[in-house]
């Protein structure tokens, strides 16, 4: 990919993702009200898309309730704000071992593993504009926990997206996920310009450096668009390497709690904060009707 700054950007925000974070701070929204108001919140910030997973509103435990995913979906769509919805479809894919003398059985509390169709129902429910599409398995964190996507479950999942019409974020966690998902376009399996989210500084897939930021930059086609994001205090440094680089901007809840040392964010704050970052660049920043013409979505709603 050839490097020219992009000088028209699109915010997406993650608004809570499935990570442990609801207990670290007041603003990590749980139930289907808080996540919509949140994601309301952050597109009158300057969010054009909103990435969405839901909780258990009790626990705050990560969730793939079709109930709460559509209430989310349906509070988002009432509001006075347009905005792109992009629902996670990462949920379903966690593998979690025994222990390193005994791996099996797999720990069935914290195990979450089902079909493709399964890992897909509440995207065929809802009808988001965008879903997501992890492109490949990885060690996640946790000493025992595996990301699973497999290339069978992938092909699958990335077909079933393509017939609904909603468009998969290729979420590329290292350079061998972008490699498998060029493979699912050659394929026909995902349209060929496809989207795709750089994901840096998640352990243990892609280190946030510079280096490695653009071998996974330099491994995307020209004719795909791209947005990164890393995690913490490196979120806003990611929002103006990723511009520089030619792409889009990824912050949020999901991603980072902090605006401040010692200061805990909301959503909007975030969003706020990176539109300063863009705009001090000298970039404009773009909204969601723009971003749906540059993607070629159309806005749905399900009956």
């Amino acid at each position: 990919m050839p490097l020219a700054m992009n000088r028209d950007v699109f915010i997406t925000c993650a608004v809570t993702g499935s990570g442990s974070t609801q207990d670290r701070s007041p603003h990590v929204p749980r139930s289907p009200k808080e996540i919509a108001d949140s994601a309301i919140e952050a597109a009158k910030a300057g969010a054009a898309v909103v990435h969405c997973h839901v909780r258990d509103p009790e626990t705050g435990t990560p969730s793939r309730d079709l109930k709460l995913y559509r209430e989310v979906t349906d509070r988002i769509r009432d509001a006075d704000v347009d905005v792109v919805l992009n629902l996670t479809a990462g949920m379903g894919g966690d593998i979690v071992f025994g222990s390193s003398d005994a791996p099996f059985p797999v720990n069935a509390a914290a195990t979450d593993m089902v079909g493709a169709e399964e890992r897909v129902a509440h995207v065929a429910e809802c009808l988001p504009e965008i879903c997501t599409l992890d492109c490949g398995t990885m060690n996640f964190a946790e000493a025992d926990y595996v990301m699973t996507n497999t290339p069978g479950m992938l092909r699958a999942m990335g077909q079933m997206m393509t017939d609904l019409g909603v468009k998969p974020e290729i979420e590329a966690f290292d350079t061998g996920h972008l490699w498998f998902a060029k493979e699912l376009v050659k394929e026909g399996i995902l349209e060929p310009n496809a989207l795709v989210q750089l994901c840096m500084g998640v352990p243990w897939g892609a280190p946030d450096d510079l280096n490695t930021f653009m071998a996974m930059v330099n491994n995307v086609p020209d004719d795909w668009t791209f947005s990164a994001f890393s995690l913490g205090r490196n979120q806003m440094a990611y929002a103006a390497a990723a511009v520089l680089a030619g792409g889009n901007v990824r912050v949020g809840l999901e991603d980072n709690l902090w605006l401040d040392k010692g200061v805990l964010a909301t959503n909007a704050q975030l969003v706020e904060r990176a539109r300063g970052v863009v705009e001090g660049m000298g970039a404009r920043i773009i909204g969601p009707a723009e971003v749906r013409e540059k993607l070629g979505l159309t806005k749905r709603a399900p009956v």
